[in-house]
């Protein structure tokens, strides 16, 4: 791919104008507005993990700081032998086409993502709308981490293979356009439960860049404001550029209009696939 070509890779549907770097410390408050426009190496089938991270939505989530929270699932109880799940919803949650979200959406996503198999569940159920109760083969209390599997996202029961392929969850960004394997742009929810906790930048742009030196170039030049990178190679002046973890040891580079929060997973990449909602932009 030709330098020309390059350029017009990362002007289509967006200004590549370059963006005034600009300092912020890890602890600085998150501010909202603005596109966040990402690099990555390669896609995970349809979807990038990143932009799934933006759409869809699991029952539990684990933080930064390791600790289990709820997302689609506000509760979830046991009995003593952690065999007998109960598990309540949150309220007033819709797909990103307006379809209400309630127990029947879990259970067929559920069912489709292989859950029932992999943690031996003999029977599962609709106890109300907005709750389900699982009967597991064997007792097993870490059932609701289980729950936070990134691969474990919620679509709509009558669809939920078509919801998958095409984007249609309860996450913070709705899909406005994605070409499998080459890019994707999501626009922020206008209201979500989230609101005021996370989902910062009104959009995120992400676009694979199989090559390294390619996707370093383009943070470079300002066509990108993060890339995933294993080296700082490549980025003229360093001093322009925040690494995560290091410059030593990295796995992101991120210009300095962007926000990095206090605590970045490091279980799994791009923040757990969630940098969409945790990082910001420090000018919109």
């Amino acid at each position: 791919m030709t330098r020309i070509d390059r350029r017009a890779l990362f002007t289509s549907g967006a200004a590549a104008a370059l963006l005034t770097a600009t300092g912020v410390s890890l602890d600085a408050a998150p501010r909202g507005g603005g596109r966040m426009r990402l690099a990555v190496p390669r896609p995970d089938g349809a979807f990038i993990p990143a932009a799934r991270g933006a759409v869809f939505e699991t029952l539990t989530e684990i933080g930064p700081d390791g600790v289990l929270k709820g997302a689609l699932a506000t509760g979830w109880q046991s009995d003593a032998d952690a065999r007998i799940w109960t598990l309540t919803l949150r309220d007033g949650v819709h797909f990103h086409d307006g379809r209400a979200f309630g127990a029947a959406d879990v259970l067929a996503s559920l069912e489709t993502h292989g859950m029932w198999e992999n943690a031996a569940v003999a029977q599962a159920e609709q106890s109300g709308a907005l709750q389900v109760r699982l009967e597991l083969a064997a007792g097993n209390p870490q059932l609701p981490y289980m729950l936070s599997n990134a691969d474990l996202v919620i679509a709509p029961a009558d669809d939920v293979t078509g919801a998958l392929a095409q984007g249609i969850g309860t996450g913070l960004y709705r899909t406005r356009r994605q070409t499998p394997g080459r890019d994707f742009l999501g626009e922020r929810v206008v209201q979500h439960y989230k609101d005021g906790q996370a989902g910062w930048v009104d959009s995120i742009e992400i676009v694979v860049i199989p090559d390294a030196a390619v996707r370093a170039e383009a943070l470079r030049d300002g066509f990108v404001d993060v890339a995933e990178l294993p080296l700082a190679q490549g980025l003229r002046g360093r001093g322009d550029f925040r690494f995560h973890p290091s410059a030593d040891d990295m796995a992101l580079a991120a210009n300095h209009n962007v926000g990095l929060p206090k605590t970045i997973s490091a279980r799994a990449p791009l923040d757990d696939g969630r940098i969409a909602e945790r990082w910001w932009m420090t000018r919109a």
